[in-house]
């Protein structure tokens, strides 16, 4: 007989890991509310200096300067970042080194975002000044629009009072991620305003599993005589050489103007399995108006059709004749899949 020994702290473990998920969920709570609250803000008092700053950026010859320290400076790092990928020329200037050095970074053509949650931080008085000394526009998002940065800026994205998730009020947490939000939203409008494509996109992401997905059929397909294609009246018995020999499961049939009608697959061969298959023509076997992508399809919708249709190969066309062809197994080697 065994004896099972109870934990004697298991009761204790288990209270604490209920209060760690009423800790989360009250955290998370919060921050839904503070979203919340600059989402009403957008559709009120932020809207126009929102509206000012895209516009400003716009219009500007030069780059993006993102400054704050603490907290509000790494949530300016994330944003000069994505301002950077998505096709608006933006990097970040630490407040503090900003005053030894780096204020060299920032030309009169530039538009300087400073990020201070209260407004009064004191690191960013060299480069609030050197802004006001050279005309660089400069924009603060802040809590508070009459601190000293809300005064000294041009435009002024007042954020709404929220509460913090942390307890005591004190570690930037809401506060934190209200912020990165509104870099966000504005990071994606000037995005779609310079109608930035993912083809751009994929000029900032060249590399990872993010670059393999935005490489196009063009990039990864087989053309020529790797192409599994035979005539609508080719005999199964040299269409199923071919189709062997090809290794891609599939075979398209093509008409006289080499317009692709037709994809015969390892299914179709199952279903009309009979003693005169090898006598039958592509034409009697195949199945008509197969799935296809054109050559700029993005290898993530290849992936997407793949899956959705439960099939390993697919036909790229161009005027709808079949310029290449895309397998599964192409997907794997770039990493999309």
């Amino acid at each position: 007989m065994t004896t099972v020994l109870l934990d004697p702290v298991s009761e204790e473990n288990s209270d604490m890991t209920s209060l760690c998920l009423v800790s989360a969920e009250r955290t998370l709570e919060t921050e839904i509310a503070g979203l919340s609250a600059v989402r009403a803000a957008l559709k009120n008092g932020l809207a126009v200096p929102f509206q000012k700053t895209f516009e400003l950026i716009q219009k500007s010859k030069g780059r993006v300067v993102i400054t704050g320290i603490g907290k509000s400076g790494h949530i300016g790092t994330k944003i000069a970042a994505s301002l950077a990928s998505t096709g608006t020329p933006a990097f970040f200037v630490h407040a503090s080194e900003a005053s030894h050095g780096d204020l060299g970074m920032i030309t009169e053509g530039d538009v300087v975002i400073a990020l201070s949650w209260s407004g009064e931080t004191q690191e960013l008085a060299g480069i609030v000044s050197y802004t006001r000394r050279f005309k660089v526009p400069l924009v603060a998002i802040t809590s508070r629009k009459d601190s000293t940065l809300g005064r000294a800026a041009d435009i002024v994205m007042n954020l709404p009072a929220v509460t913090e998730a942390c307890p005591h009020g004190l570690a930037p947490t809401t506060s934190a991620l209200i912020q990165l939000a509104v870099g966000d939203a504005l990071a994606v409008a000037l995005l779609e305003g310079r109608g930035f494509t993912a083809q751009d996109f994929r000029v900032f992401h060249p590399g990872g599993r993010l670059g393999a997905s935005l490489k196009t059929a063009k990039d990864i397909m087989h053309t020529g005589e790797r192409m599994p294609l035979v005539s609508a009246n080719t005999p199964m018995s040299e269409g199923i050489v071919l189709m062997t020999q090809r290794g891609f499961g599939v075979l398209g049939v093509v008409d006289e103007l080499k317009q692709l009608i037709g994809i015969i697959t390892d299914g179709d061969l199952r279903r009309h399995v009979s003693s005169n298959l090898l006598a039958k023509s592509a034409g009697e076997i195949m199945t008509r108006a197969p799935k296809t992508v054109s050559t700029d399809t993005l290898s993530a919708s290849i992936l997407e059709l793949a899956n959705s249709l439960s099939i390993t190969s697919v036909f790229v066309i161009e005027d709808g004749r079949p310029v290449g062809i895309v397998h599964l197994h192409d997907l794997l080697r770039i990493g999309a899949a």
